[in-house]
């Protein structure tokens, strides 16, 4: 019997080397089988993601296109020496998105020369709802601004209103001329309340505060001290 044990040793290892040939070889003809059979699903997800970088760099490539080209008009505009060349360009400049609300603001940008074509111009902005709030808001102040008094004063403070809202870009500026809007209705109590709590607001920018402040004590109110920086200097 122990004349056996090495040969049936060898005979064990022989039958399970064979079984691990056999059982490679089946692994190996099993994944050729499946890469066969799924290859198309790699070289799919190669060509997604190849293709999918190719279109953002081309979209990357088509934005800086479209901005130079607009930038390359809005230069060319502002080179014309007749105001009403110069407005006509600039309508004329390719725009898409955004851009467009920058090109409405550059045509309101000469209300003594043009003032009923910077009105309309800010008229045009202030109602495309397809341009961000923000170009929308400062084309809502800025026509407050170039109407003036030849635009009813509840017209004005309705307009005012209803950017003076919490989180919105241009709200201390817009209180702000809310305020004034009182004191030319010659409600000085109510309007010292208003740029009372300007001075104190935490958004407003400094130079509006300083703005603010110095309409203070030109109404014959007090500055509140809790920021100094809003203090009007001395000159």
């Amino acid at each position: 019997m122990a004349r056996n044990g090495p040969h049936r040793r060898r005979v064990v290892s022989n039958t399970d080397s064979f079984v691990d040939e056999v059982t490679d070889a089946v692994r190996r003809d099993w994944l050729f089988a499946i890469f066969r059979r799924y290859a198309w699903v790699g070289v799919l997800v190669i060509v997604g993601i190849v293709g999918g970088a190719a279109w953002n760099e081309w979209q990357k490539a088509k934005a800086a296109s479209r901005a130079e080209a607009f930038g390359n008009a809005i230069i060319d505009a502002n080179d014309l020496g007749a105001p009403e060349d110069r407005m006509a360009a600039l309508a004329a400049a390719p725009a898409d998105r955004e851009q467009a609300a920058i090109r409405q603001l550059l045509l309101a940008a000469d209300p003594v020369t043009d003032r009923v074509g910077t009105l309309a111009a800010l008229d045009a902005l202030v109602a495309d709802t397809a341009q961000p709030q923000i170009y929308r808001d400062l084309a809502v102040l800025r026509r407050v601004g170039v109407a003036g008094a030849e635009m009813p004063l509840a017209d004005r403070r309705a307009a005012l209103q209803s950017i003076a809202v919490a989180g919105r870009p241009f709200r201390p500026m817009a209180e702000e001329q809310l305020a004034y809007l009182l004191i030319e209705e010659g409600n000085t109590a109510e309007a010292l309340v208003a740029l009372t709590a300007l001075v104190q607001d935490q958004d407003s920018p400094s130079g509006l505060r300083q703005r603010v402040a110095q309409m203070i004590v030109a109404l014959g109110g007090d500055v509140p001290t809790a920021l100094p920086d809003a203090l009007p200097s001395a000159g």
